[in-house]
């Protein structure tokens, strides 16, 4: 069986009962795309589940995710509540992909080994490295796998069929220029832009004139980037879709939001999934002009595919603490940074995410953790994906503008320049917490790492 799942492409979570022989199995594809839970009880029961739900107490620690490194399965025969002995877990590890010609049955799932190799010699990267023509062609492939043949409500078809997690940042603007070339035209895609009231901020906005939420970052970069898009993509109808949150809003969701995202249970995780679970709600002010100021148009998407731009960051160098690792310790440094952060993309993120969205009823997918994609990335040097360790360049010396973009993702920030969204391309990365104001709002002395009391 295990076999059989190293197959399959793409996204899944299963629980599988053998009635004939008695086993259950349950797993995650590779990367945990999707949430599956596991947690033993007191009294020697075995839950396994998509979600925790409403916790209490020390029950909150209870639950962990399953990890994402094979199937796992439990002979009822053998253990369990009428035996004397509990229910054991026992694990098959996923066949990885090796290198060389696919044959027939063999692993699709790509070794997650990075590439540690350091080209003696490496060129700047710029608009035509050969890097960023293999980026452009795979999230293409990518992005057709994930928007085509996407399936239309009977009752009710929504104006719209796919949206967008819109920070305006680099990693979803691309997205949304790359699918605009390979989705029908005469068809809408969404921009879900999502902004908070924070009473440390917005109490210094307040005698203004200037609505505080377009104050907030995300907001700001995400106009921009809705006017760029206009520009250089003008026969797509593009809705903006302004999600407003006030601050007694967050506070009333704020337990549901807790439940949803255990058994993670710090304030950075609060503040991440307070974004995600108001922009994948999906309810807000909608404008298809980039003109303000703007009528006030409610508007609720009837979307149920939502594409997000995780991913870039660990697999391009896109974090500041990949900066400063190699700052520290130069390549070396980078190369154990990104290998952590690719290791727990399942384990941090992902389960995670997929509980908060799909409680809307919505799906995330993710072009950039497709795995032809991640096979490229895990195997070109790190040269190839980011310039970090570049030397300088004068004016005369350069083939083109792009040479001079910071060093963070700079494939990706090569790749949006070819696309036309240079001031796109220019974006420093800013987190969703703070982009969105989710973080400190009642309190700007808490860290992240901070248990939630």
């Amino acid at each position: 069986m295990a076999k059989a799942l190293a197959q399959i492409v793409g996204p899944y979570a299963l629980v599988y009962h053998d009635s004939s022989n008695d086993i259950l199995y349950f797993g995650r594809d590779f990367l945990g795309r999707r949430s599956l839970l596991i947690r033993k009880t007191p009294d020697g029961a075995l839950l396994v589940s998509s979600v925790a739900g409403a916790v209490s107490g020390q029950d909150e620690t209870a639950w962990s995710e399953v990890e994402a490194d094979g199937l796992y399965y439990v002979d009822l025969r053998m253990s369990g509540t009428n035996c004397d002995s509990q229910y054991i877990v026992h694990k098959v590890p996923y066949y990885f992909a090796s290198s060389g010609a696919k044959a027939p049955g063999s692993s699709v799932i790509p070794s997650l080994s990075l590439n540690r190799s350091i080209p003696p010699t490496y060129t700047r990267l710029n608009i035509s490295a050969p890097a960023v023509c293999h980026l452009e062609q795979l999230l293409i492939s990518s992005l057709r796998r994930r928007v085509n043949n996407i399936r239309t409500p009977v009752a009710v078809p929504p104006i719209s069929h796919l949206a967008i997690l819109f920070s305006g940042g680099l990693d979803c603007t691309v997205l949304a220029r790359l699918a605009h070339d390979i989705y029908p035209t005469n068809q809408t895609i969404d921009l879900l832009n999502v902004a908070f009231e924070n009473p440390r901020v917005h109490k210094s906005h307040s005698s203004g004139s200037t609505n505080p939420y377009e104050l907030c970052p995300d907001r700001i970069t995400g106009r921009a980037s809705h006017a760029q898009l206009i520009r250089v993509c003008p026969g797509r109808n593009w809705i903006f879709v302004a999600i407003d949150v006030p601050y007694t809003e967050t506070m009333a969701h704020k337990q549901n939001v807790i439940d949803l995202m255990q058994p993670h249970n710090t304030e950075m995780d609060l503040s991440i999934c307070s974004a995600l679970y108001f922009a994948s709600r999906g309810i807000g002010i909608s404008s298809s002009s980039s003109d303000l100021p703007l009528p006030e148009t409610m508007y609720t998407t009837g979307v149920k595919v939502l594409l997000s731009g995780l991913g870039a960051d660990e697999l391009f160098g896109g974090y500041q603490r990949h900066a400063t690792a190699f700052n520290r310790n130069g390549f070396t440094g980078l190369l154990d940074e990104l290998d952590l952060d690719i290791g727990r993309l399942g384990k941090r993120n992902l389960g995670r995410d997929d509980r908060v969205i799909s409680h809307w009823g919505r799906e995330a997918r993710f072009p950039f953790l497709d795995e032809d994609l991640l096979a490229w990335a895990m195997n070109a040097p790190v040269t190839e994906k980011c310039g970090f360790g570049e030397s300088e360049v004068s004016q005369e010396q350069m083939e083109d503008e792009s040479e001079l973009l910071e060093p963070g993702k700079k494939v990706l920030r090569c790749l949006a320049w070819k696309l036309g969204m240079k001031q796109v391309a220019k974006e420093k990365k800013r987190a969703i917490q703070f982009g969105a104001r989710t973080a400190k709002m009642e309190t700007g002395r808490t860290k992240g790492t901070q248990l939630l009391s």
